[in-house]
Order: C-alpha cells, then structure tokens, then sequence
C-alpha cells in the first residue's frame, strides 16, 4: 500500500485515478508521495519515507529540488495540462492592452447614476479606443507548451508572429504553426515586434531579462506581457519605460507591491492556470506521473532527475539507483551483482547535470543484503526495490 499526502487540495478527477494499491494520508511523514500545488517545501523536514513529489502544475519554486535530489525523491511537474488555460488569458491580454475595455468599464460603473449614460456614452467612447491586434506583430519568446499555444492562437487572429527559442524541442516544432517565423536572435523580437510575450522558465540566464537594456532595443509604444515569472522582468525598469512612453502596457499575471495598481500596468491575480479544466488536467497527470515511478521506477517530467523508462518489470524484480553522475558508477553497480551471482537482464542509465539514474531488471528477487552493498558506494544516494 503506497501513501500519498496531498499539501494542497487536488481535483477529485486526479485522485480517482489512484488504484486500491493507495490510500491518501493527511501524515505527511508517513507519505511516499506527496501532491502538490502552490504550497512551499522550502522548511519542510523531508521523510525518509518520502520517494516522488509531484507537482500539479508547471513552476516548481516552491520545492527545493537539490535537497530532494540528494535524497533520492524525484519532483515531477506537470507541463503542458494547464497551457491552454494561460494561452487563453494571453491572448486576453493583448486584447485588454490593445484596447481601453478595463477604462470603459470602470467609466460605466462610475456613471452608472447617469439616467443619459447611453447619449454620454457616445461622447466618451473615444477615450477608450484603442487598435486592433489583427496585422501587429507578436514575438513569442520561448517556445515550449504554452508559447506554441499562443503563437498559433496569434496566427489565427491574424497576427504576424515571430518565435525565438533556442532549445526548441522537436515535439514542440511538430506543433508550431509553420507561419510562425522562427528568428534565431531574441534582439529581432526586440526591435520589430508590436506585442512581446515571455514564456521561459525563471533561471540565472533568464531572470531580469525584460530590462532597460532590453527594452531600449523595442519599438515606441510596444505591449510587454509576462505570464511566466515576475522575476523575468526588472519592473521597476518597466515602469520607468511606462512613464516614458517607450512602453505602452505592461500585463502580468504576478501581482506585487511594485506593479499593483500602477498607471499602464494591467496586473492580474495570478489566474493563468485557474480554470477547471486547468486544474483537472494537472491532477491527472500528476497522479499517473506518482503511480508509474512508485509501481515501475518510471521517470516522466521530472525536474531533478532525468528521464528514464523501461515500461512495467517482467523479470523477478527491478532495482532503481540514484546517485552522482561521476565515472565508473556503472562498473561498481555491475559487480556488486556479479559477486553475489545475480544476473542483470537488462539495464538503463540516464543523466541530468550532477546526477544519475539507473535501473536494472534482475532474475532473481533482489535482498536486503544487494540495497546495503549498493548504498555503501560513494556518490550513491538511494537505493529502490521494485518487485
């Protein structure tokens, strides 16, 4: 019987998918798995018992990731189940920023006691006009699932779109739409786009890069939108480019003290991933993310460990390695079996930065005595049965 312990409500949708072999538990210390959302694992004590976190959704700051590493635990995420709900309040986005719809509807409210509110209306309205975005054009910087999702939702409104992403993946090539132009210099973005849309992960490289530098490269008048990370942009620089024209609007889905309620931001509560249909996919995929490592040893979407899969175990039982990715790791897993007469059947190693992953499917059931000698070697973090 596996535990799992949800830190945040998950959608019942991702939790019935949990076979009789589960039982949700609400002691954390007792959990091989645990389920999560936005709630932080920064101070948390992470128990021993504890084998796979997963993460109903795409940003993993709130898990701290090397910790897990080291002990073994694997962190999935969830990426590409909430993209089409963030594409949705993008592309919403530019429409609010493209036209004054937020001013007309405050004006409205405010004269909601005018008993001539349709004849003011008419006089007023062009306060509120704006342009459209058909024929603007949009750079699209990071391509993965959610910036593909908007490129081709852009194309077919009519835009003319530019996407830079140098680690484009093949799967998120296949689906982008071929009138996306595929610009090999983000300063090209920079200095011909309309409409500019961030959609990479917060890293060292990325953090801060919306700044006056980068904004000194745009045209006059350009629309910056962050659906991504706050971090990704120096908002005190956008606001400086605000008062000055350079940029026209700023939209974020992150609310902070620095741009709340600031003249040209539009800032959003965070809503991106917030729909139903959001939700329900990432419970899902988390939950079928947990089941297939905890059962099979199965790697899919991790953050902190590569990728790795052998399907389900038809020999007499699998065993699962995490250690440093360092020489001759191999060789020592290796003979370790060899001197106790085990024959490996069949075998998988797979790296990510300074750390490794290997399986080994066994013909006879592993014991004790192979976990100890296994976990003795230097650079080995956790050792795992799997029968």
């Amino acid at each position: 019987m596996y535990k799992i312990n949800c830190l945040n409500p998950i959608a019942d949708v991702g939790l019935k998918n949990f076979s009789d072999k589960y039982q949700v538990t609400a002691d954390v210390n007792e959990a091989e798995g645990i389920l999560v959302r936005s709630a932080s694992m920064h101070e948390m004590e992470i128990p021993d018992s504890l084998l796979a976190v997963a993460r109903a959704g795409a940003g993993v700051n709130n898990i701290p990731l090397e910790k897990c590493a080291e002990k073994g635990v694997v962190v999935f995420n969830t990426p590409g189940a909430n993209a089409n709900g963030v594409k949705e309040l993008v592309i919403a986005g530019m429409l609010l920023a493209a036209r004054d719809v937020i001013g007309g509807i405050e004006w409205v409210k405010d004269s909601r006691e005018n008993a001539d509110i349709a004849k003011a209306a008419e006089k007023e309205k062009k306060n509120f006009a704006g342009t459209e975005i058909m024929g603007k054009k949009l750079g699209v910087i990071g391509l993965g699932a959610i910036g593909v999702k908007v490129a081709n939702a852009a194309v077919s409104l009519g835009m003319e779109v530019y996407g830079y992403d140098p680690y484009l993946s093949v799967n998120a090539a296949w689906n982008l739409s071929r009138a996306v132009k595929h610009v090999l210099n983000v300063d090209d973005i920079y200095a011909d786009c309309d409409y500019i849309t961030i959609h990479v992960p917060l890293l060292d490289s990325t953090k801060g890069m919306i700044n006056a530098v980068s904004i000194a490269r745009m045209k006059e008048g350009v629309v910056i939108l962050n659906f991504a990370r706050d971090l990704l942009a120096n908002e005190k620089d956008v606001l400086e480019a605000l008062q000055s024209g350079k940029v026209a609007r700023y939209v974020t889905d992150f609310p902070n003290p620095v741009t709340a309620g600031q003249k040209g931001c539009i800032v959003i509560p965070h809503l991106g991933a917030s729909t139903e249909e959001s939700e329900d996919n990432c419970a899902v995929m988390a939950v079928q993310e947990i089941m297939d490592y905890l059962e099979n040893g199965n790697i899919r979407n991790s953050v902190n460990y590569p990728s790795c899969d052998m399907g389900v175990c038809t020999k007499a039982g699998r065993v699962a390695i995490f250690h440093r990715n360092t020489a001759n790791m191999i060789t020592k897993f290796t003979a370790e079996f060899g001197e106790k007469g085990i024959n490996i059947s069949d075998m998988t190693n797979k790296s990510r930065g300074e750390y490794a992953y290997t399986m080994l499917d066994v013909e006879e059931v592993p014991t004790q005595d192979i976990v100890e000698a296994l976990e003795k070697i230097k650079g080995v973090f956790r050792v795992r049965i799997i029968v």
